[in-house]
């Protein structure tokens, strides 16, 4: 953080940019979503990324600079190695006369001035760029995977002697690796094929082909991978899971692999485990301000049971760690049961089912009870046993947070009473449901804005969400991604999610004694105002923060 936020503040209104409120607004949002003060202030849309980077830039008296702006010639920009680039988020923009024009998102180092005056033998002349503009231009410079791969291949003279130590092979998996973390990348596809070796890469939720290598090197990057995840090389007929864990410049990364074989070879999957998705919060995954105040209400009770429902990949387990990251302090013992433990939270005491030790979900939960636990999370509810216990713990005086595998909300209740849970006691501990899809975020560096008419919408809406979202308005301005660098040509960069928060009221606890099923639930919500997922995706489109066709690939089968 360069400046202190009651600064940061200060300068906002005196720049004319919020009032009082708008600052105590942002200031709560950091305290519900242990957040930063500037992102806070993003977030809200009190002030533009340029206008705090103006601001800031004056603070350190410095020029500020726009490098989307600007044209930068590519000789200029490789003044700066890479790696020093990236670490130092640092990046030179322009060569002339007076000196070399090097943007920075920190306050300048004189080291750092020292060592680019004596590579350049020119003076260096700092300005200020906000991290964002930084990280964009890093990527738009980005050399091509496929083209560092095989340069890459071009030093490999032969075959060495041990094929776990052959330094291209070692080079190309930490490449992979690297640039599948900058990417933003969840899981690493490496698949033989008849002549080839494809890489793909799933940004956002979708697979896409990034390298392709010559089959003969497809072995050998497979064993790189056994030997950095202490698995048995010479097993080639048989599934093996590992774990390892890589150096980078920006954390240590844990990396869960799952080798499989198929009819080609043996296909590696590896899954990131990259700390960032723990600094999500529930505001920056989307959630509307109207949900957010239920869900609190929610988790600010000492008791009852909070659910987060959707299909494998929903980001389910995101919605919880944050909502864990806020209630974990010094003064609650939280305990969980997950099936696996992907992150660490610091403080609270995690268990790993291990079903070759009859640890399982429902005996896991059961010593939990006597660890003396305030909040306990279960990592998923899969059978009869976990959601009696984890019912009767809600019952007596425990937080308790779980996830579903349910399509809405509303299927989460009667999903409990078919596994043997009596009505009376879903009414009694559930407080709140959250369903959730992940939708991807539409690119800002290439967005473009059309018309939409009503009528086009009508064809893939139900005409109650539209009259809900839209009333008597003929069209509507939609955006869309064209495709850029910064995007792969995707159109989209991030995920934001669609809720869906159903609230236990006295009404709603009615109905599930009655044991109505999941469509009246629903209707009664809606009536109540609660949101469905189509509701929050018109929404999101309206906003344009992604699009139609987004909206309608993860919630279309529902309404079919």
């Amino acid at each position: 953080m360069v400046l202190p936020d009651e600064q940061l503040a200060d300068l906002v209104v005196k720049a004319g940019l919020a009032d009082a409120a708008k600052i105590t607004t942002a200031f709560d949002h950091v305290k519900r979503a242990s957040t930063t003060f500037e992102e806070a202030l993003l977030e809200k849309g009190i002030v533009s990324d340029e206008q705090l980077g103006q601001i800031v830039a004056g603070y350190l008296k410095l020029p500020f600079v726009n490098l989307a702006k600007a044209s930068i010639p590519e000789d200029v920009f490789s003044l700066i190695p890479p790696l020093v680039a990236r670490k130092q988020k640092a990046v030179a923009f322009y060569r002339g006369p007076e000196g070399v024009k090097v943007a920075l998102s920190t306050p300048p180092k004189a080291e750092l001035l020292e060592l680019l005056a004596k590579k350049t033998n020119s003076k260096i002349l700092p300005h200020y760029a906000t991290f964002t503009d930084i990280q964009n231009t890093l990527h738009l410079f980005k050399k091509d995977l496929q083209v560092e791969v095989d340069n890459l291949l071009k030093q490999d003279i032969g075959r060495p002697t041990t094929i776990s130590d052959d330094p291209p092979v070692a080079k190309i998996v930490d490449l992979l690796i690297d640039t599948a973390y900058e990417e933003k990348a969840s899981d690493i596809h490496i698949e033989p094929q008849e002549t080839v070796s494809q890489i793909r890469f799933r940004i956002d939720g979708m697979l896409q082909d990034v390298v392709s290598v010559s089959k003969y090197l497809h072995d050998r990057v497979i064993t790189r991978i056994k030997v950095l995840s202490n698995l048995r090389t010479d097993e080639h007929l048989a599934a093996q899971d590992g774990k390892m864990r890589v150096p980078l410049e920006e954390e240590n990364l844990d990396i869960r692999v799952s080798i499989l074989p198929i009819v080609d070879g043996e296909k590696a999957v590896l899954r990131l485990l990259s700390s960032r998705s723990r600094l999500y919060s529930l505001q920056n995954l989307g959630m509307n301000e109207v949900d957010l105040q239920k869900v609190y209400h929610a988790y600010s009770k000492s008791y009852g049971m909070i659910l987060s429902t959707g299909p494998t990949g929903s980001g389910k387990t995101t919605s919880i760690y944050s909502i864990l990251k806020i209630l974990n302090t010094r003064e609650k013992n939280i305990t969980t049961v997950e099936d696996p433990v992907e992150y660490r939270i610091m403080g609270a005491n995690q268990v790993q089912v291990n079903t070759k030790t009859n640890l399982t979900f429902a005996n896991g939960l059961r010593s939990i009870l006597r660890q003396d636990p305030n909040i306990i999370f279960v990592g998923e509810i899969r059978d009869s046993e976990t959601a009696g216990i984890a019912v009767n713990a809600a019952l007596t005086g425990h937080l308790v947070v779980s996830t579903l595998h349910t399509n809405d909300a509303a299927t989460a209740i009667p999903r409990l009473t078919d596994m043997k849970v009596e009505p009376f006691l879903v009414a009694s501990t559930v407080t709140i449901v959250v369903a959730q899809r992940l939708v991807r975020r539409i690119c800002d560096n290439c967005k473009i804005h059309l018309e939409l008419t009503s009528e086009e919408l009508a064809k893939n809406f139900p005409s109650e969400v539209l009259k809900r979202n839209l009333g008597a308005k003929k069209t509507l301005t939609i955006s869309r991604g064209k495709g850029c660098k910064i995007c792969r040509n995707t159109g989209y960069v991030g995920r934001i999610g669609l809720f869906e928060v159903l609230e236990i009221t006295p009404d709603i606890k009615k109905l599930i004694t009655q044991k109505s099923d999941a469509d009246v639930i629903a209707r009664a919500a809606i009536s109540e105002g609660m949101k469905t997922m189509f509701d929050d995706g018109i929404e999101k489109i309206i906003h344009g923060a992604t699009t139609v066709e987004e909206v309608l690939r993860v919630t279309k089968s529902e309404f079919v």
